[in-house]
């Protein structure tokens, strides 16, 4: 008969990671003790970040599916504890250091995150869908995906991707819920019910700073920020706190909308930002016969490129064509983003293709405003 060791049972714990920071609890502090009997009958004490944690349930599986297949097991008892103020801090300082004030990851040399800004020139043209659904076909692809709801006033990320979950806070540092495999953080997570944010200009930033700064994000391969309409301040706000994040623009086949966007786009001069592409959302009804009606016209998203690409002097590809689709509008109402619920759709696979198209771009200065005037001073 095999006896199952206390380094055993411990081995199999360092490959359990906490589901919401994405290191092994072994790493983070969280085992409290290993009990094991003559029977194989172990008892794995678990400290969780606080009493109401969201992942207990899911973090007692995976310790238990863990230890039983050591050698020497018979069966596993999970004993959940929550952790003090002072465990808590020691964790909040392995995670994220020890200084002062928070850092914004994003922003510092180094980072690997590719940061992209969703624009648009006026509401209505799908911005936030088209976010939420180039995250869920991020994360399913693999990579690890954040998505902050910039869109203040007009929030609606977290019912697009189906969570009412809030953050977990772990001293001065904030978990984000997570959905579809998207890690998310919003203001709709703060408010009661339905409750509209009446902020001017400071406060919009200063949210905006703490979501980037105080949340923890772990290692993340992209992060998505879905911003309000226009050029106003949280535009501004962005281009200040992440000057390397990349503009994606969102118009419709509209004339009107386009000539919008294209000043949306063009903001990208003035903040010294790179704009990554142009997506056409509602760009035709597919009708039962096969043809199609443009609802909103055409051309709108390749005018947009055009114009966008002399303005810079870089390429500003049109990344892709949405086509409109109920589903679309079912799917952002059930809170099951529409690449995930129905792949195999037309709308769902523009959306895909322009994931994949951002998620194989390396970074590096290709198009990219340095700052340098080309012109000699006299």
């Amino acid at each position: 008969m095999v006896t199952a060791t206390d380094s055993a049972v411990r081995a199999a714990l360092s490959r359990v990671n906490d589901p919401e920071i994405g290191k092994p609890i072994t790493e983070l502090g969280m085992v409290r003790n290993v009990d094991i009997d003559a029977d194989g009958v172990t008892t794995v004490g678990v400290y969780l970040t606080t009493s109401a944690c969201p992942m207990r349930e899911t973090i007692a599986d995976r310790v238990r599916t863990a230890v039983a297949d050591v050698p020497g097991i018979s069966q596993v008892h999970v004993d959940m504890d929550v952790m003090n103020d002072e465990q808590r801090a020691e964790l909040r300082k392995h995670l994220r250091g020890d200084s002062a004030e928070p850092v914004i990851p994003f922003a510092q040399p180094g980072s690997l995150t590719r940061v992209y800004a969703v624009a648009s020139g006026k509401g209505g043209v799908g911005k936030s869908s088209v976010t939420v659904n180039l995250a869920a076909a991020m994360a399913d692809r693999g990579l690890s995906v954040g998505v902050v709801d910039a869109d203040i006033y007009g929030h609606s990320i977290p019912r697009m991707l189906g969570t009412s979950a809030p953050p977990t806070q772990v001293d001065r540092m904030i978990m984000p819920p997570i959905s579809h495999g998207v890690k998310v953080i919003s203001i709709a997570q703060f408010t009661k019910g339905n409750t509209p944010v009446v902020w001017r200009g400071p406060m919009l930033h200063r949210a905006l700073q703490q979501f980037l700064a105080d949340v923890f994000w772990g290692d993340l391969d992209v992060l998505l920020l879905d911003l309000p309409p226009g050029t106003g301040d949280v535009a501004i706000s962005i281009a200040q706190l992440l000057p390397s994040s990349e503009i994606l623009v969102v118009t419709t086949p509209q004339d009107a909308a386009a000539e919008v966007a294209e000043r949306a786009g063009a903001i990208a001069l003035q903040t010294r930002q790179r704009i990554v592409g142009v997506v056409e959302n509602m760009s035709w009804l597919e009708l039962p016969d096969g043809s199609r009606m443009e609802v909103f016209g055409s051309g709108g998203g390749a005018a947009v490129a055009e114009r966008l690409s002399r303005a810079v002097g870089a390429s500003v590809p049109l990344l892709g064509q949405v086509p409109m689709d109920p589903a679309l509008v079912e799917a952002g109402d059930a809170g099951v983003p529409v690449v995930l619920g129905r792949p195999d759709l037309p709308a769902a696979v523009a959306m895909r293709g322009v994931a994949d198209a951002l998620s194989v771009r390396s970074r590096g200065l290709a198009g990219m405003s340095l700052g340098i005037a080309t012109t000699r001073q006299g």
